[in-house]
């Protein structure tokens, strides 16, 4: 993987070249909590599908995930801290404007990103990140508890099981995931919401019900539309093929 320094913090990123025809249309992709790119982004294809759309794809470890550094003070992690590290590697990349798809603590690291550098994102897709955009703060401070107990097996709350499991399986750094989960719990305003005005797909698993509503969301920005993905859960949709060819259509059709 290549690196970067944004702003004293090593972060971690590939930068995948197009297969297809180069439409000269970069994206940048951001992974959702205790994820990291590989196992948000190129297992489940996404790379592949963008490259052969002829895409270059730049794909980031957000802090404290992946190969990218992890820090262990919950401020480190806010998540407008966070939309500067995809700030900075998109200047530094010198992409200009570009596209941004996020998912779950991803997109909301796009929606901040698109509300606070609107000239550097030509459109974004939030994916697993409804209306819990503006009227939820992220996942449960639990998730936070997870991460710091003895062991998988003293859990017997569902959710905690799964993100712990998930932090094992993905052999992350739990105790900065839990320093993650308390720094980054931030929702936009409303307001904030509506003055995104770049094209906005928000794609969601119609059985996710971590999310939120994505048509009460696309509903707040001016040039959003919702995308259902039939019958998957938060981790089911992220490599759906519902979700592949409705995110290519809208990049087809946007502006």
């Amino acid at each position: 993987m290549l690196s970067f320094s944004s702003d004293g913090v090593r972060i971690a990123y590939i930068d995948h070249p197009p297969t297809g025809p180069d439409l000269g249309e970069p994206i940048l992709l951001i992974h959702g909590f205790g994820s990291n790119h590989a196992v948000n982004w190129v297992n489940t294809l996404w790379v592949k599908v963008l490259a052969h759309a002829g895409r270059r794809v730049i794909a980031l470890d957000n802090r404290g995930h992946g190969e990218s550094q992890k820090l262990y003070d919950p401020a480190d992690y806010h998540t407008a801290t966070m939309a500067e590290d995809a700030r900075r590697l998109i200047e530094h990349l010198g992409l200009g404007r570009i596209d941004v798809m996020g998912y779950s603590m991803g997109a909301r690291i796009t929606a901040y990103l698109a509300l606070n550098h609107r000239e550097l994102v030509r459109s974004a897709v939030l994916g697993g990140l409804g209306h819990h955009l503006v009227d939820g703060l992220g996942l449960p401070v639990a998730i936070a508890e997870a991460m710091e107990a003895p062991s998988l097996e003293v859990l017997t709350d569902p959710m905690q099981r799964m993100f712990r499991a998930f932090g094992e399986q993905t052999k992350s750094d739990l105790r900065a995931l839990a320093a993650c989960i308390r720094g980054s719990r931030q929702i936009l305003t409303v307001d904030e919401a509506r003055s995104i005005r770049a094209p906005v797909l928000i794609a969601v698993g119609t059985k996710d019900d971590v999310a939120g509503d994505p048509h009460r969301a696309a509903a707040l920005m001016p040039n959003a539309r919702a995308l259902d993905i039939p019958g998957r859960d938060h981790n089911l949709a992220v490599g759906d093929k519902v979700y592949k060819e409705g995110v290519l259509a809208f990049l087809r059709e946007r502006p």
